[in-house]
């Protein structure tokens, strides 16, 4: 259960701290750094006020904690037959048109593509082709929430067969119900290959080092993806990737906007040069632009490989709503730990 709420609470804690300052060019941070939680700023909220970015991800683990609840006893099932993606979809559409899963009622800071995909499924769009396929689509909203995936395979395989491609494809439907375009599903596919590399080292008492795990996790799914047909098209956008040379590129070259793959390395970037969870955190934030995503998709492996204990105490404890984030987590994470 630790490994879990590490991510998780790593990944919000990631998002709250970024938000006051989104949309911010790199120029203001590099003149008025981020170095503690801090409110107002974007969306005048306080102190400790998440976005959607992690809206999205509780929803998500809700989704997952009910589909396990729904068809966790039966027997030989898949990874995709146990995953209700309709009821992770019918939280998102809570979350946008009720205000569920947010800190104050109401829905704030939504992406377009994440909005268009729910906007599909109310009307009548199957979840996993909700989410738009244009070259327009590819913003960093399923990257974000793509998190609780990883602690969904790496836990259900203590009890289900899951093969390569039972796996692969539960990462692709989950990023499809926003963003369906492969390259957005490639980004979730190598980000929660890195995070399974994580999770397995943290269990496993494995004490590998950061570069060693995010290197195994990257030749794993270049390995995956280099073989499918379907994904071949998107290999050369992602060579800054596979070339396991980012953490040496100056940081002028790390770009921190809404795409996606500049997201993926942005996290890769800011784990590779930092050594605790609040230097990588903050190093994120400074980068500008989409400060509260950024953060919270590195703040989620940060959080793994660094423990709770590593995240500042003080900026867990502003976190809005922490009984109610801590309750889902904790709803999320005892059935799957019970599997082992």
């Amino acid at each position: 259960m630790d490994c879990i709420k590490d991510g998780i609470i790593g990944q919000i804690v990631g998002d709250a701290l970024g938000l006051p300052v989104q949309f911010e060019p790199r120029e203001f941070r590099d003149i008025d750094p981020v170095t503690k939680m801090t409110g107002n700023g974007a969306f005048d909220l306080p102190a400790g006020s998440w976005s959607d970015d992690s809206s999205l991800i509780l929803a998500t683990i809700d989704g997952l904690s009910k589909s396990l609840k729904k068809k966790g006893d039966e027997e030989n099932l898949s990874l995709n037959d146990i995953i209700d993606y309709d009821i992770i979809m019918k939280n998102f559409s809570l979350w946008l048109n009720d205000g569920k899963f947010t800190p104050y009622g109401f829905a704030y800071d939504i992406g377009g593509a994440t909005m268009d995909g729910i906007k599909r499924y109310d009307r009548g769009t199957e979840p996993i082709l909700s989410g738009g396929i244009g070259e327009r689509d590819n913003g960093n909203g399923s990257l974000m929430r793509i998190l609780p995936i990883a602690y969904f395979i790496y836990y259900l395989s203590k009890k289900y067969h899951i093969d390569e491609e039972d796996k692969m494809t539960a990462i692709h439907n989950l990023s499809s119900l926003t963003h369906r375009h492969r390259r957005s599903q490639l980004c979730c596919g190598i980000y929660t290959l890195i995070a399974l590399e994580f999770i397995e080292n943290h269990e496993k008492e494995s004490n590998l080092g950061l570069e060693e795990l995010i290197a195994n996790g990257i030749r794993k799914s270049k390995e995956y993806y280099s073989n499918n047909e379907e994904f071949k098209g998107q290999l050369h956008h992602f060579d800054r990737v596979f070339s396991l040379n980012i953490q040496n590129l100056p940081r002028d070259e790390i770009k921190s906007g809404g795409y996606t793959i500049s997201s993926l390395e942005a996290s890769i970037w800011c784990l590779l040069n930092n050594n605790s969870y609040k230097d990588t955190v903050l190093e994120a934030v400074n980068l500008g632009y989409d400060t509260d995503t950024t953060a919270c998709i590195v703040g989620g492996l940060a959080g793994i490989y660094y423990g709770y204990g590593d995240i500042p105490n003080e900026w867990i404890d502003k976190l809005a709503k922490l009984d109610y984030i801590e309750d889902l987590v904790d709803k999320f994470s005892h059935p799957l730990i019970d599997l082992l």
